[in-house]
Order: structure tokens, then sequence, then C-alpha cells
């Protein structure tokens, strides 16, 4: 899950695994894989990396066992 601003400064979280695109346009558009698409205010290069923090910690205690 990912904390962005929406255009009218409401929070909001969304489910970094539903995110299919993210445009730049004058504001940055989010379209999630249900096609609902969300304005938001957090540029591009934010949202991939908070898009990778957060399966970073997701994934920080996988462990993958030889056999």
């Amino acid at each position: 899950m990912v904390k962005l601003k929406k255009i009218n400064g409401e929070e909001i979280v969304v489910n970094a695994r539903l995110i299919e695109t993210v445009q730049a346009t004058p504001d940055t558009v989010i379209t999630l894989t249900t096609n609902k698409k969300i304005l938001v205010m957090d540029d591009v290069d934010d949202i991939v990396e908070k898009v990778i923090d957060y399966h970073q910690k997701i994934f920080s205690n996988v462990s993958i066992e030889k056999g």
C-alpha cells in the first residue's frame, strides 16, 4: 500500500499491486487494473519510489531455499 495525495488534498492509500500505469500530464494520473483512474499531486518518480519501497518491505524477509 502506498500513501498518495489526491488533487483535492485528500490523502489516500492505494494498493500498489493494482497500479497498472502512472502518467505525467499536468496532473499525475494513476490507472488501476480495475480501469479506475485517480488524479494525484504526487509526481511519477515519487510514486515509482514508493511502490519499490513497498515491495522491498514485503519481500525483505523472504528467503529462497535451494533443495
